[in-house]
């Protein structure tokens, strides 16, 4: 398993290396990340879960997956109202960083090298686009938008907006259909997509030499976290896949190791980059 996480690390080394070098430009980490976002990951996605049976997506496995994640991200928002007495939106953003999961950008790659297998972590980032995505930019809408008109159409619009809710969508529905796609539409889609792997990691590699300020205040906010992120979730997804749906060994495996592929931006960085407003999933 340690072999299969030398070509992640690898990448992200260099990526590091050249965000510390600044030997591509300042603006190359964001441009990477916009790429792997918008055209990457959407590819990678779209393929695995088109050729993806429907019944393989919605198993067990995803069930405690999505279970663990709820319940952190109802911990999330209760300890960032009561203990850190934070806005609404606010709120929303620090739920979604100790509960939501980096499944495209960090977890496909991770998944490639490691498991061989992208399925299990492609049903959990449908599970995320398509739930609890359009859930959380609903949270934050609501608080910055308050009273704005034409806030339904934005969110009915949501799934246009994003392209990784998007391509999962379509994937889910041509799979759901039985299509079966030509090889000239495939080819260019996966040449698309097998770029995605390695400029998410080495935008995210860029990304690591960015450093944040923080208070008494957002150090206790992060850790507390960290926590939820790390160990509460991961153990809660094992506990539910082992005594609730009764899997043990190595089937439980990925279902406590997805939570671990947290977001890459700290609560505090990403209410700074975007203000809260209803864009900032296209930052990740």
């Amino acid at each position: 398993m340690i072999s299969g996480f030398i070509p992640v690390w690898a990448v992200t080394a260099l990526g590091w290396a050249a965000g510390r070098s600044g030997v591509l430009g300042p603006h190359a980490q964001p441009v990477l990340g916009r790429f792997a976002f918008t055209f990457g990951m959407p590819a990678l996605l779209f393929l695995t879960l088109s050729t993806t049976p429907v019944g393989e997506i919605a198993d067990s496995g995803v069930a405690a997956f999505a279970i663990g994640l709820l319940t952190v991200f109802g911990a999330g928002l209760l300890l960032s109202g009561t203990v850190f007495r934070m806005r609404p939106a606010d709120r929303a953003v620090d739920a979604m960083t100790a509960s939501y999961v980096n499944s495209a950008n960090l977890g496909i790659p991770v998944a490639v090298s490691v498991l061989g297998d992208t399925t299990f972590i492609a049903a959990a980032a449908v599970f995320q686009m398509l739930f609890v995505t359009p859930l959380i930019m609903v949270l934050i809408d609501l608080d910055v938008h308050r009273g704005v008109r034409g806030q339904w159409r934005r969110f009915a619009l949501l799934p246009f907006r994003n392209p990784v809710i998007a391509a999962s969508a379509a994937g889910v529905a041509v799979s759901a259909l039985g299509w079966r796609l030509p090889a000239e539409v495939v080819q260019p889609i996966r040449t698309v997509g097998g770029a995605g792997v390695p400029a998410a990691l080495f935008a995210l590699g860029m990304s690591l030499n960015t450093r944040v300020s923080l208070d008494a205040k957002g150090v206790g906010e992060r850790l507390a976290l960290v926590a939820l992120k790390v160990a509460a979730q991961p153990l809660l997804a094992y506990a539910i896949g082992r005594w609730v749906f009764g899997s043990a060994g190595t089937r439980c495996s990925p279902w406590c190791c997805a939570p671990g592929c947290r977001p890459r931006r700290t609560p505090s960085s990403t209410r700074a980059s975007t203000g809260c407003g209803p864009t900032w999933p296209g930052t990740w």
